[in-house]
């Protein structure tokens, strides 16, 4: 179970109690909640009207110290301790746990000798300890402890109640930051409509250079085929060419050949057989 399931049914049992009793019976309802080690939230309990109406009674001094628990510290309380109850250990232990949020709540890097002076830790051991098993193992903060540099850099903290006057400041932050995600997200979007626009660009400038290769390719596919033609007819006509020279060199050879063909008058002249 989550420390906000177990926040909220706890929050939830001592309203119902601070509802039902008054006077000295509801003193003991706030040691109860200030005391008890699974609760850190207290604004609720404030809201009872019952709580209210210790205002001004010999019981306001409960009304007081619910009000520290909910949203003071453990040096504040040192500087009013003679005005209120005497605390027990644990409703000591569990200023101390709130404390660290509040500190946390500003800082993310917390050093040492900060947290020991607010806590009134002796030393760096004692102080490491606590924040180790009292916070964290509670799963009221995480973070990592730096010997090293003598630091706790803070990753989580649970929040506390709200100061009379943070709700005003906490919406104008809120509001700010509203302001400035809305901003964003409108660059974003134009900037997404730019991509598109250039996405649209580039495809239409590529089908450009597609047909313009596709165009490129069909008239070389033409002119090589006209080429192979006009070839083919060259070589047709050498070859004709060729055998009409060789047929009249044929003939040339048959009537110019020397001794082939008789003289008429030395045929005269020959003695018959």
């Amino acid at each position: 179970m989550d420390i906000e399931q177990k926040q909220a049914e706890h929050i939830e049992f001592f309203v119902k109690q601070a509802s039902i009793h008054s006077g000295s019976s509801l003193a003991k309802v706030v040691i109860e909640a200030t005391s008890h080690p699974s609760l850190f939230a207290f604004s609720e309990i404030l809201a009872i009207p019952n709580v209210l109406e210790l205002q001004g009674t010999e019981n306001s001094a409960y009304l007081i110290l619910l009000r520290l628990f909910a949203h003071g510290t453990w040096s504040e309380y040192k500087s009013v301790a003679g005005q209120l109850p005497p605390l027990v250990p644990d409703q000591v232990l569990k200023l101390k746990q709130l404390s660290v949020l509040t500190l946390a709540e500003t800082n993310k890097v917390l050093p040492y000798d900060v947290l020991m002076q607010q806590l009134d830790v002796a030393n760096v051991r004692e102080l490491e300890d606590f924040l180790i098993n009292e916070c964290m193992y509670v799963g009221i903060v995480r973070g990592k402890l730096d010997q090293l540099r003598r630091c706790f850099e803070v990753q989580f903290a649970a929040g506390r109640d709200l100061r009379p006057g943070q709700l005003g400041s906490m919406i104008q932050t809120l509001s700010s930051w509203l302001g400035t995600s809305d901003n964003l997200l409108i660059s974003i979007q134009d900037k997404i409509k730019w991509a598109d626009s250039m996405s649209e660009v580039d495809k239409k400038h590529k089908k450009e250079v597609e047909e313009r290769v596709d165009e490129v390719k069909k008239s070389l596919s033409l002119k090589s085929a006209g080429g192979k033609l006009d070839e083919g007819e060259d070589d047709i006509k050498v070859t004709h060419s060729k055998q009409a020279d060789f047929e009249f060199r044929g003939h040339e050879e048959i009537y110019s050949e020397p001794g082939v063909v008789m003289d008429y008058e030395e045929d005269r002249t020959r003695p018959k057989r």
